[in-house]
């Protein structure tokens, strides 16, 4: 499939994707699964704004079937009305997601397996900055950016496998190259930060995003010789909602850089579409993406060894080994 945007340019002799073009010639119609994200109240609520719903719009006029996966049923409801009534897309379906419960993954994913037959593109969109614990008793960075994406991914892949050619599209940021992951501290804090304060809350959503990388690696490395691929990518800095949970002090500061250099949501969702639709970056799968483009990663966004880790102990987490 060839999907043009604003934000890329496709390949001379491609034509862009038209509203219909979505229906494959199998007689499916292509879907997607995405979480109305980082612009969520304090996990993933809010689902009106942000860039998961630009690129659910996207999708919708090009015929997808869409999935939003959202906690709050009231103001998800209300951007599938909005996305039906913009782009004329019936097929824009609501499933109830809490990302800071294990407990609600296990479940989205039975009530999605029961009534979709097949998942072309999921896209891990969901981001939480800011105090809290999950229903586990994880770190809320941890638990929603990290753990609730990859037990989620993995309960879904077989699903996948069976579509053939299907991608995962993790949403990571720049400021993974601040983070960090200490064992030692997950195992007696469940969470990647020692506190809870502002500076804690930033460090804990650094740490979350350099976990979206060797996450993506890692299943890069694991999916080898499968058809689906997966890839994290750098939306730019973007003027959502991701904040809301910060200090009233930091987020009235960043409010005219936020007018004046952030991208709105639309521009956000550039990134986020080319990993999931251009044709032609397969042989890219575990790579990481800015501004549609392959990026170089720094050395501890590229450590096996600790991605392979990372990977196990995640799995001991959520309950799958």
């Amino acid at each position: 499939m060839f999907y043009k945007t604003r934000g890329y340019k496709g390949n001379p002799g491609q034509q862009e994707l038209q509203p219909g073009d979505a229906d494959r010639e199998d007689g499916h119609r292509h879907r997607f699964v995405t979480q109305l994200g980082v612009f969520k109240k304090r996990l993933h609520r809010g689902g009106n704004t942000g860039i998961g719903k630009a690129a659910a719009v996207e999708l919708a006029k090009r015929g997808a079937r869409v999935i939003l996966a959202c906690r709050n049923k009231e103001k998800a409801e209300a951007a599938v009305f909005d996305i039906r009534l913009e782009t004329g897309n019936a097929q824009i379906v609501f499933m109830h997601l809490d990302l800071a419960s294990l407990k609600s993954v296990r479940s989205f994913v039975d009530t999605f397996l029961k009534s979709e037959p097949r998942l072309d593109i999921l896209i891990n969109n969901a981001g939480h900055m800011g105090p809290g614990r999950t229903q586990e008793g994880f770190g809320m960075a941890l638990g929603v950016n990290h753990l609730g994406h990859f037990l989620l991914t993995n309960l879904l892949l077989e699903r996948m496998r069976r579509c053939g050619a299907a991608r995962v599209v993790n949403v990571a940021s720049l400021l993974y190259r601040l983070g960090s992951v200490d064992f030692s501290l997950l195992a007696s804090h469940k969470d990647l930060v020692s506190g809870q304060s502002t500076w804690q809350d930033f460090r804990a959503y650094c740490n979350s995003k350099l976990c979206n990388l060797l996450f993506t690696r890692e299943l890069a490395n694991r999916l080898e010789g499968s058809e689906v691929t997966c890839y994290s990518l750098h939306p730019g800095v973007i003027n959502t909602q991701l904040c809301r949970n910060m200090s009233w002090w930091l987020r009235t500061l960043q409010m005219p850089f936020a007018k004046l250099f952030f991208l709105d949501p639309e521009g956000g969702a550039q990134c986020t579409l080319y990993c999931a639709l251009q044709e032609g970056i397969e042989a890219l799968s575990g790579r990481f993406f800015s501004n549609c483009a392959v990026q170089q990663v720094a050395q501890r966004g590229r450590d096996d060894a600790l991605a392979r880790k990372l990977w196990e102990v995640s799995e001991r987490l959520t309950h799958m080994s």
